[in-house]
C-alpha cells in the first residue's frame, strides 16, 4: 500500500516538473506547427482581420458580419457577397 501511494505520488511530481518545464520554455524550443497549417491559419486570421476592418468602416451590415464570421469559425474563407 505504501509503495504504491510513494509511486503514485512520484508520478504526479514528474507530471507537475514537466508541466512547468512545458510553461517555462522558449515558445522555439516547442514543436513547430506543420507549414501547410500555419498558412491556412494565416489566411484564415488575414480574412478576419480584413473583415473587422470592413465591418468598423461600414462597408458591410451587421448580418453579413455575421455570415462570414460563421463562415471563418468553420474554417472557410468568406464569399464576398452582400455589400451594404
Amino acid at each position: 500500500m505504501i509503495t504504491a501511494a510513494a509511486v503514485l505520488q512520484l508520478l504526479i511530481l514528474a507530471g507537475a516538473l514537466y508541466d512547468t518545464g512545458r510553461l517555462l520554455a522558449s515558445p522555439g524550443a516547442r514543436r513547430p506547427v506543420c507549414p501547410r497549417l500555419r498558412h491556412g491559419r494565416t489566411a484564415l486570421e488575414a480574412a478576419e482581420r480584413q473583415l473587422v476592418e470592413q465591418r468598423l468602416r461600414v462597408l458591410i451590415d451587421a448580418a453579413a458580419y455575421r455570415e462570414r464570421m460563421r463562415s471563418l469559425a468553420d474554417g472557410r474563407r468568406p464569399r464576398a457577397g452582400r455589400r451594404g
